[in-house]
């Protein structure tokens, strides 16, 4: 109970800053860097001292690595080999190549000037897509480009995870070379590890777990495997983060993906927010008098430098200036995985102290001014590019990018979703279909559609699966509580998305359209009106007047029904 106190205070002002951060459209993760800095030992009021809480946070980058590997299974990344594949990793690594060699010729160490151009290489994906998203440019052909490369960013990175603690070994540079190649067969030795227990072991673990349909236990087997991965690399002298990533990947190829990340999400958040926290403690403010010039210098190298590759590669994929130079105004802010390789270079003691507030203080004004120039991309590059003749074609190109691709989301896929996804599937519409049967899952996969594992009815999977993209939702379970809960959660956050429903009666019909629901044709009518359409049809009636008169019950809520049974009553 010795730290209740401390632990109380620091909910406290995490929770009072957050909200204004939040409030201001502020990254929460430059929140959580003012709450280490707050609390922390180089500012007056009070301290916050608890190292069983920095060993806890270094889980928050097991499970951002984790989150990162379920999106980026070994299938997509071989789907994005061509482009963005070939652009994030030469991003990175020339930029880490070009700021390296500037800090090398400044008179820093060669693993000190490593560690810069590798942190220097990240762009925080965070502060780059909830711009995009204020300024409506998330589906423009830069805003696409440019947060694509962002998230890759963190792939291309995993190996930094694997090199940074092996630099701080004070050796000969042969025994050093030695021991990097080392380190990297190890990594490759996990990899194999992983993948294979992932292959026979993962799948068949996630598929009993899921029987049970307690999210509990589905959440303790999630954090098993992760923690269990990240035990894996570090014993063999690797990184926690890198198992976490290795991990991801594996699960990310099975039909749990989004349920994991939807389970995972709060540990992840929470973890994450106390190692910014821890962060944030390590910053000094009484130091930045002694080192200010040399951390404008060192945020100048990071906008400047990804400005320019990221312009010149990018303009070899595309002849549009425009959108080359406004991907590289993209790319430029600094990155919070940048902070978390700082972090591990100073446990590894690669950098000291005073190196590590140089480069604090460069990624985070760097994430100042990288966020300005994200917000005024577009007159900025007017006025760089006045004449260009590629201008109709980006216009053309903005046009296409920013409608988004159709897809439908079907809620349940028992007889009624499966029928509908059988429907979509014939025309070509792409769909997602979820449910919490994990062998009807099986056979959606086996029937080649995308079907996951996760109810509809939880808010964090809806948010996984960006619900507020679909063009459609069809919610074909058949407990009307459920659907109401689903539609309860979309008429607050997403109205935009229309809603089709299944109903078994009247009632429910009524209840599912007052909150929100499009349509919710009730089972038993329609099937009423079916047969009742068949035998017309048998009497001779037109197909034309069966129609009209189907339509017409429909349309007044099959009022012509319930009179006549009222009637006959």
């Amino acid at each position: 109970m010795e730290y209740l106190a401390q632990i109380l205070l620091l909910l406290s002002v995490a929770i009072a800053i957050v909200v204004i951060f939040q409030h201001l459209h502020i990254p929460t993760s430059l929140g959580y860097l003012m709450v280490g800095l707050v609390l922390g030992p180089y500012t007056m009021g009070p301290v916050v001292s608890m190292p069983e809480l920095q060993t806890l946070a270094e889980f928050g980058v097991v499970f951002l690595l984790f989150t990162i590997g379920l999106n980026y299974s070994i299938p997509e990344l071989n789907a994005l080999r061509n482009q963005i594949l070939g652009l994030g990793t030469g991003q990175v690594a020339f930029t880490t190549l070009v700021a390296g060699t500037v800090v090398w010729l400044a008179g820093l160490p060669v693993a000190a000037a490593f560690v810069f151009g590798a942190v220097f290489a990240q762009s925080s994906t965070t502060i780059i897509a909830s711009l995009l998203s204020e300024q409506g440019e998330e589906n423009s052909q830069h805003g696409r480009l440019g947060l694509a490369m962002s998230v890759f960013q963190d792939v291309t990175a995993v190996p930094f995870l694997v090199i940074i603690p092996v630099l701080g070994m004070s050796v000969a540079a042969d025994v050093l070379a030695m021991t990097v190649v080392w380190a990297l067969a190890k990594a490759v030795l996990a990899f194999v590890l992983v993948f294979f227990a992932g292959r026979w072991l993962l799948r068949p673990l996630f598929h009993l777990v899921s029987k049970r349909r307690s999210l509990e236990t589905f959440t303790l087997a999630i954090l098993l495997v992760a923690l269990f991965a990240a035990w894996t690399t570090n014993s063999l002298g690797l990184s926690l983060a890198f198992g976490g990533f290795l991990a991801g990947m594996m699960l990310g190829e099975t039909e749990f993906r989004h349920q994991v990340e939807s389970s995972v999400s709060p540990f992840r958040d929470v973890l994450l927010g106390l190692f910014f926290i821890g962060i944030g403690m390590r910053f000094d403010p009484t130091s930045i008098p002694l080192i200010w010039h040399w951390a404008l210098l060192g945020a100048l190298l990071i906008l400047i430098s990804k400005i320019v590759i990221v312009a010149l590669m990018v303009h070899r994929v595309t002849t549009n200036k425009r959108v080359a130079w406004r991907t590289g105004l993209m790319l430029s802010v600094g990155g919070e995985f940048g902070l978390a390789l700082i972090a591990i270079a100073l446990d590894s003691s690669v950098l000291d102290i005073t190196l590590g507030q140089i480069a604090i203080t460069s990624v985070l004004l760097s994430m100042i001014a990288g966020a300005i120039l994200i917000r005024f991309n577009g007159p900025i590059v007017n006025r760089l590019i006045t004449n260009d003749d590629s201008e109709t074609d980006l216009n053309a190109s903005e046009t296409s990018q920013s409608t988004p691709e159709q897809r439908v989301v079907i809620g349940g896929y028992g007889r009624v979703g499966h029928t509908i996804a059988v429907l979509l599937h014939s025309h070509g519409i792409p769909f997602v279909a979820l449910d919490t049967d994990p062998q009807r899952v099986a056979q959606g996969r086996a029937d080649g559609h995308q079907v996951f594992f996760g109810s509809i009815t939880d808010p964090g999977l809806l948010a996984t699966i960006h619900v507020e993209r679909a063009s459609l939702l069809i919610i074909t379970v058949d407990r009307t509580a459920a659907a109401l809960d689903t539609l309860s959660y979309l008429r607050r956050t997403c109205p935009q998305v229309p809603v089709i429903v299944r109903a078994r009666d009247l009632e429910s019909s009524t209840r599912l359209l007052n909150a929100g629901a499009i349509h919710a044709y009730p089972e038993m009518l329609e099937a009423s009106l079916r047969l009742g359409a068949s035998a017309l049809q048998i009497l001779n009636v037109s197909d034309n007047e069966i129609d009209q008169m189907i339509q017409g019950v429909r349309d007044w809520g099959y009022r012509p029904i319930l009179t006549k049974e009222i009637d006959k009553s």
